[in-house]
């Protein structure tokens, strides 16, 4: 039987069917409107390059919450390949305290690129100057002072960046002499205001990207919203830790409630107590996370 032989004889059932002389045509034409209806509307299961909406909605990454960076763990960021996972790190820069990814713009701002130098650097003032001067570079109080015509050329940057470029923001550059002291002693009190509830940023600590996060541990308390935030802020898997004494929970790996309010480490053995002077050297040498207070008790070291 020929193509058109067959159309024929669908016709010719198309018009016992419906009664109506030519109703294939019809039927073509309702089945062509309905199909470009869908395909308009995106109501199709399918689509021509074989995925479906729902998988690329899934593939869609969200972005991580805003975190701060100390001085230290910015220069971390300078796109060289990191010796532990032989990858290529990514760029960030910092302009008057706002962190930028700028990975996309790898060919300036990485290694042998003409702006390298910025790269894992606070560069406001060095930027809005023209100016690759070191003195300028990790001096975020350095962009205060800077004239009038400059203070523009620095809102044009951050404008560039942010707009133009649409580099992603990923947090706030914390300059050290705006960290609490390292020596203060934290109540437990306090401890437990930063359980990693807070979702807007303290007046106390104007300047940071995202609200502090205590964790104490030994006799150290440690601010985990520099890099943590997804691990011990609202929601993450360590919240549990936030806004307490972890020393007994930390050396026995416990998630145990009884564990989480019990801070005394006197009974453990010499093992158990290595194992939370490791978490310690993992917060304070590793992840970089800053000291911003002690519990004024024994240390555990």
């Amino acid at each position: 039987m020929t193509l058109s032989h067959a159309a024929k004889e669908m016709g010719k059932w198309c018009d016992g069917i419906t009664g109506v002389e030519g109703s294939s045509g019809y039927l073509a034409l309702i089945v062509v409107t309905a199909f470009g209806w869908l395909w308009i509307n995106d109501s199709l299961p399918f689509q021509t390059n074989g995925a479906s909406k729902l998988e690329e909605e899934e593939e869609e990454e969200i972005p991580d919450p805003p975190r701060n960076f100390t001085i230290t763990q910015l220069r971390h960021f300078d796109g060289t390949v990191d010796k532990r996972t032989d990858e290529k790190k990514p760029v960030y820069l910092s302009v008057n305290g706002t962190v930028f990814d700028v990975s996309n713009g790898r060919d300036f701002y990485g290694p042998g690129g003409p702006y390298e130098v910025f790269a894992g650097r606070e560069c406001g003032a060095a930027l809005a100057t023209m100016s690759f001067d070191e003195k300028l570079l990790d001096d975020v109080s350095a962009c205060e002072k800077l004239g009038v015509g400059d203070r523009n050329e620095l809102e044009n940057w951050m404008e560039k960046f942010e707009h133009y470029r649409c580099y992603p923001i990923k947090g706030k550059l914390v300059p050290d002499d705006k960290l609490p002291p390292s020596d203060r002693i934290i109540s437990m009190e306090e401890l437990g205001k930063y359980d990693g509830n807070l979702q807007d940023v303290p007046e106390e600590f104007a300047g940071y990207g995202a609200a502090p996060i205590y964790v104490g541990a030994g006799n150290k308390v440690f601010d985990m919203s520099f890099g943590g935030v997804p691990m011990y802020g609202k929601n993450g898997p360590y919240q549990k830790f936030a806004g307490k004494d972890v020393s007994r929970a930390l050396a026995l790996m416990s998630f145990d409630p009884m564990d989480l309010e019990n801070t005394d480490v006197s009974d453990l053995e010499e093992t158990k107590i290595k194992v939370l002077n490791d978490w310690i050297n993992t917060f304070e040498t590793k992840k970089g996370y800053p000291i911003v207070g002690k519990l004024g008790k024994e240390n555990t070291e």
